[in-house]
């Protein structure tokens, strides 16, 4: 599950973890104190075995999560964007698990007139899952763009949707 490499890039170093989850895998980076991407990838290359405590802590988010548990901390993140973008990824950790919201009902929170300004900034976001850019839906409730295509967001969202069946409900 866990296997990983570092690449030193100047002054700083980039961690690199590999977890396999059900959707394929996903590349976890880090500076070495804190998570800086969580993306799903195709990889044809292994990662050498390296251990790093941050990245024990997301596996272990990421095998609550998988396993139908909402995991109740956040690995410690270290987000790099504009002031815009850092405002819509902090609203986004405000959806709560098996919920939904709209770019528009987020642009509105922002006090912002764009949901395509706010789609932009959620496209952008660095680390998946953890920051829920898959909870976010159009307006009419339906699903709209995802990095990872709609078939990994539609996944991801059924992998939330209470025992009862019902629909995540939109917030």
């Amino acid at each position: 599950m866990k296997s990983k490499a570092q690449t030193a890039t100047s002054s700083t170093t980039q961690l690199t973890n590999v977890y396999q989850s059900p959707l394929g895998n996903i590349v976890l980076t880090s500076n070495g104190t804190a998570l800086t991407g969580l993306r799903f990838a195709d990889l044809s290359a292994a990662f050498p075995a390296q251990g790093n405590p941050l990245f024990a802590d997301t596996c272990r988010w990421l095998d609550l999560y998988f396993n139908h548990h909402q995991p109740d901390f956040i690995p410690q993140l270290a987000l790099s964007g504009t002031p815009f973008q850092l405002s819509v990824w902090r609203e986004l950790l405000t959806i709560p698990y098996g919920h939904t919201l709209s770019y528009g009902a987020i642009a509105k929170r922002l006090h912002c007139r764009s949901a395509q300004a706010v789609g932009s900034a959620v496209g952008r976001n660095p680390i998946a899952l953890i920051i829920p850019c898959h909870r976010v839906i159009g307006s009419n409730g339906h699903l709209t763009g995802y990095a990872y295509g709609l078939d990994r967001k539609q996944w991801l969202l059924t992998h939330e949707t209470p025992p009862d069946g019902k629909s995540p409900p939109l917030i």
